[in-house]
């Protein structure tokens, strides 16, 4: 295989993809799809026209995820914007899809990718964020799954836990990214919720419904993000709150603790606090505890720094941080935020700026960029 050729050959192909009306994000992720198909093929089938070939693939690549975004849409759709209260509608197939690519021929990682790609409309780039691992490496991935489930009978749904996954991670994405899945997510949760009796999907559900509470003041009217604290929490949709807190309660009443219930437990505890400083920190140190006990996940333990510098004041929650990887995602805004916390406003001015360098959206990057802005104006 010459990977040089494949190099060299990128920004051509994907030149043509735009001239032939791809947007350029979306002909970014189909041709790194050929390239990927690319090296698992041309060892043993060489083209004679490596470019064509190359071209041929990512286009028709490009094709497929239109038409899957276009389905996608045409979903979304048919759900209101803001998802009501009450029992489940009657089930659709987008979660029979989701069952069924969660295949058991499939490690529960690769699963999450293909359904994440295949029915839930999100880019490699936006899957790959969500996992923590470079764009390359989840293209990979998301190719091999491919290739295992095909030519296989879809008659075998695989397992609850990887369908939680898959829901959870696509209502992120249309919480905090760029498109906006929030609602289907809860939609599909809800009607998994009603035909499977199991504490760890009510608490999936009760933590969508906790976050997605807030959705109407994470905003200010020229599209900033508001922080937790600075938030008006009178906006905030109480009938959710309620909803959520009522689902969380009855899982954890079964006494059968998982990831879910444990974080729906932390947003529980926000929503229940009149004003950001009568939150009660102590409590959610205490449940990220029991979630780190649970994931053993780095971004849980970067949250965890947060709520310890919240309760034990900002150096605890520096020495916290220290022991994390600093390439963590937002492992720089958490140490600015600390940083300022404890009056280093240089140090926190400079890394807020290094943080939204490093943001993953554009919202993000704004907000930090402000932040950094307003303390260089202090100093």
């Amino acid at each position: 295989m010459n990977e040089v050729l494949l190099r060299n050959l990128t920004p051509s192909v994907l030149a043509i993809l735009v001239r032939r009306g791809a947007d350029f994000a979306a002909a970014e992720d189909a041709v790194q799809d050929a390239l990927v198909e690319a090296v698992r093929v041309w060892p043993a089938d060489p083209p004679r026209d490596p470019k064509g070939w190359l071209v041929t693939v990512a286009w028709r690549r490009f094709l497929d995820t239109v038409r899957a975004d276009a389905a996608r849409r045409r979903r979304e759709d048919l759900v209101n914007e803001e998802p009501a209260p009450g029992p489940a509608p009657a089930a659709d197939n987008t979660l029979r899809l989701y069952f069924l690519c969660a295949h058991p021929s499939l490690t529960p990682s690769s699963a999450v990718a293909l359904t994440l790609r295949a029915v839930g409309g999100l880019t490699t780039r936006q899957i790959a964020r969500a996992y923590l691992v470079p764009e390359a490496t989840m293209a990979q991935r998301i190719s091999r799954a491919k290739r295992t489930v095909s030519g296989l009978r879809f008659d075998q749904p695989g397992d609850v836990a990887t369908v939680l996954r898959v829901l959870y991670l696509v209502f992120n994405e249309g919480y905090s990214g760029d498109v906006d899945l929030a609602a289907e997510a809860i939609r599909l949760t809800r009607q998994l919720a009603a035909v499977i009796d199991h504490p760890e999907v009510a608490g999936l559900l009760a933590l969508m419904l906790l976050h997605h509470a807030r959705r109407a003041a994470r905003t200010a009217p020229d599209g900033s993000l508001v922080p937790l604290a600075e938030q008006d929490r009178g906006r905030w949709d109480t009938a959710s709150i309620a909803e959520g807190v009522a689902i969380l309660q009855a899982a954890l009443a079964r006494d059968r603790l998982g990831e879910f219930q444990a974080q729906a437990a932390i947003a529980a505890l926000h929503a229940d606090a009149p004003t950001a400083e009568e939150t009660d920190w102590v409590q959610i140190v205490e449940w990220y505890d029991e979630l780190a006990h649970l994931t053993d996940s780095p971004i849980v333990r970067l949250n965890r720094a947060v709520a310890v510098g919240e309760a034990d004041g900002p150096r605890a929650g520096l020495a916290a941080l220290a022991a994390l990887d600093a390439s963590l995602p937002r492992h720089t805004a958490v140490a600015a935020y600390l940083h300022e916390r404890d009056g280093d406003l240089a140090t926190a001015a400079r890394l807020y700026a290094e943080a939204a360098q490093k943001a993953p959206n554009l919202a993000e990057r704004d907000h930090l960029t402000r932040q950094a802005a307003r303390l260089n104006a202090r100093r």
